[in-house]
Formats: C-alpha cells, sequence, structure tokens
C-alpha cells in the first residue's frame, strides 16, 4: 500500500512580489478558488466612496428633481438600468419643490430662487409631456 504524504499548501496572496511591484492578476478560476465567497455589501464598503456635493439649497432642488426625473422616466434606475413612469410619485417630488420655493420666500439668494424656478418651471412641462 502507497502512503500519502500528508502536509499544506502556502498560497502567496500578497498583491507586491519581491521587488515591491504590482503582481500580474490571477485568472479568476484561481481567485475563486484561492478566497473564499465575499459579501457583495462588504466589498463595496471597501471602496472609495463618491464625493459627496455640498449641503446647500441648490443641491437639494438638483437633488429633488434628479428624483423627478425619474419618476417621469426619463432616468434609468441606475440597478436595472430600467426607465418607468410613476407620474403620481413625480408629480409628488414636483409639489415638494414648489412648496420649498414658497416656504422659503424672502430667504433665498437671487442665484437660488432663479434656480429653482428654472427647475420647477422645466419639471411642470416634463410632467405635462409625459402625462399625454
Amino acid at each position: 500500500m502507497e502512503e500519502e504524504e500528508k502536509g499544506f499548501v502556502i498560497k502567496d496572496r500578497r498583491s507586491l512580489n519581491e521587488k515591491g511591484e504590482l503582481k500580474d492578476k490571477e485568472t479568476e478560476g484561481e481567485k475563486k478558488k484561492a478566497e473564499p465567497e465575499k459579501d457583495a455589501s462588504k466589498d463595496a464598503s471597501r471602496e472609495e466612496p463618491l464625493p459627496l456635493p455640498e449641503v446647500n439649497f441648490v443641491s437639494l432642488i438638483y437633488s429633488l428633481s434628479s428624483t423627478a426625473l425619474f419618476h417621469l422616466g426619463e432616468a434609468a434606475d441606475p440597478r436595472t438600468g430600467e426607465k418607468k413612469k410613476d407620474l403620481p410619485l413625480a408629480k409628488h417630488v414636483i409639489d415638494t419643490i414648489s412648496m420649498l420655493k414658497e416656504k422659503t420666500e424672502g430667504n433665498l439668494t437671487e442665484e437660488e430662487k432663479k434656480f429653482t424656478e428654472t427647475v420647477l418651471s422645466d419639471m411642470r412641462w416634463r410632467y405635462i409631456d409625459a402625462a399625454k
């Protein structure tokens, strides 16, 4: 009967070689064998976060208008790539922008006021076109 050799295998998972240079990327198959399956949410948290816009009134109105465009079916869902219309939600977001314009009357800079009016006018016309 043959004797089986018992032992262990050492795999170097360091990203740098002995010269301090990045190693060539392993093939997908080797990589999957070498590394246990990871939770995708953990990998996402390790990536560099995207820079966030400055917190101000214009960025709030811009964010709301982007949401309205999404609900008007003009912007695709970033996860699925699909465009869907949800006119009641689009109207709700447009009404929210309108309410913010009314509630901040007299407290906005001229730039903020013009931006809000322009966005609100544009969103209303887009809603009318989408509702046809």
